[in-house]
């Protein structure tokens, strides 16, 4: 009976913490951030640059359809009408949401995108964050050739 009644707790605890994971709101003011003005990411996280002979919009229209195609990722913020656009994603069996931030400025030839990506639970990703993004930026160079 006892270890019934531990089983039922550990389970009632792991529901609520999945709940929470899933359902905790995502505050735009918290990670719709300068991703050249953000302090370094923490493990898990990754930041990345790319020069593009696109004007910024272009590039963040660009790189907005990209992401959008890609499943369980939607908009938190931005536009690229903005210079700045933060997206959600989330992991497929636990729902963790993982942050990317892209700004598009003008460059010689064309704009500089910076890209910040970061998790929200957790002390690492294994990496998911930064194949993303490199999965993401390699499409978008693909569409320019």
């Amino acid at each position: 009976m006892r270890i019934m009644k531990s089983v039922i707790v550990l389970l009632s605890i792991l529901m609520a913490v999945a709940l929470y994971v899933r359902l905790a709101p995502s505050d735009p003011a918290r990670w719709h951030v300068d991703p050249r003005a953000a302090d370094a990411p923490d493990a898990g996280g990754y930041r990345t640059e790319l020069s593009l002979p696109l004007s910024p919009e272009d590039a963040l229209e660009a790189f907005e359809r990209i992401a959008l195609a890609t499943t369980r990722t939607h908009l938190l913020a931005g536009s690229p009408q903005d210079g700045r656009i933060t997206f959600v994603t989330r992991s497929r069996l636990w729902g963790f949401p993982d942050y990317t931030t892209v700004a598009a400025m003008p460059a010689p030839g064309g704009s500089q995108l910076v890209v910040l990506a970061r998790l929200r639970f957790g002390g690492g990703d294994m990496g998911v964050n930064r194949d993303r993004v490199t999965r993401w930026l390699e499409e978008l160079g693909d569409g320019l050739q």
